[in-house]
């Protein structure tokens, strides 16, 4: 009898059911590989993660928790961060830069072909520099307008313009010599990702499962952990 009690109890302490994510694109990306190993962990679990660029109230929208920047999470929720920080940095192609010069200073972007981008709100982003306290920010303007960060790199190694892209993804381009950084003293680091939740949720076996998971997870503690530069242009 004890060991049919014991079994039902485990049972029911299982998690099962549908896990809901309220995410940015990039920051799902990030977050994919332990999410899958979570699944692979608890078979009977579902998870639906829904990839929105705008900032939603995720209690009203019945998500269990949502993913983005730390800079993006509302104050009254609670915070568990994903790694160390991001960076975006500013980079061309050498072709580019030998027709055109390097710019000096940030106001030196303005007299440049610079890819913009446009964020999931329909707006434009505006280029954040920093250095010594001092912080400004950018309007560039170019012929190229891009939605996707993979098109603007591309677009950039084509030497279509100055591009502003995470430096996770331009790293490799960078030391291929397919692309210079530009201007690195003016692009600090910023904090990368976090899983948040409201203060007064009642989790679920499920979703208290999914934030063990997350904090015992190896990839936690380098999701963006090489990056060293900073951005706020983007929400999330």
């Amino acid at each position: 009898m004890t060991d049919a009690i014991d079994s039902v109890n485990q049972f029911r302490d299982k998690p099962t059911g549908q896990l809901r994510l309220n995410s940015s694109a990039w920051a799902a990306g990030r977050v994919l590989p332990i999410i899958l190993d979570f699944m692979h962990e608890y078979p009977d679990v579902k998870v639906d993660v829904v990839a929105d660029g705008r900032l939603i109230d995720i209690v009203a929208e019945g998500f269990d928790a949502g993913l983005r920047l730390a800079e993006a999470v509302p104050q009254d929720m609670i915070a568990l961060p994903l790694g160390g920080d991001e960076a975006l940095i500013i980079v061309a192609a050498p072709a580019y830069l030998k027709k055109h010069g390097k710019p000096k200073a940030p106001a030196d972007l303005l007299a440049h072909d610079c890819i913009c981008a446009r964020l999931p709100s329909g707006s434009m982003m505006r280029w954040e520099v920093q250095k010594a306290g001092e912080q400004s920010w950018v309007n560039v303007s170019g012929r190229l307008i891009l939605g996707t960060a993979e098109l603007t790199l591309k677009a950039a190694v084509a030497g279509a313009g100055i591009a502003y892209v995470l430096a996770r993804d331009a790293e490799p381009l960078v030391k291929a010599g397919k692309l210079v950084q530009l201007l690195a003293d003016w692009t600090p680091p910023f904090a990368g990702i976090c899983l948040y939740y409201p203060r007064q949720h009642l989790p679920t076996a499920t979703f208290r499962a999914f934030v063990d998971f997350l904090k015992s997870h190896p990839a936690r503690e380098h999701i963006g952990k090489q990056q060293d530069r900073r951005r706020r242009a983007i929400s999330g």
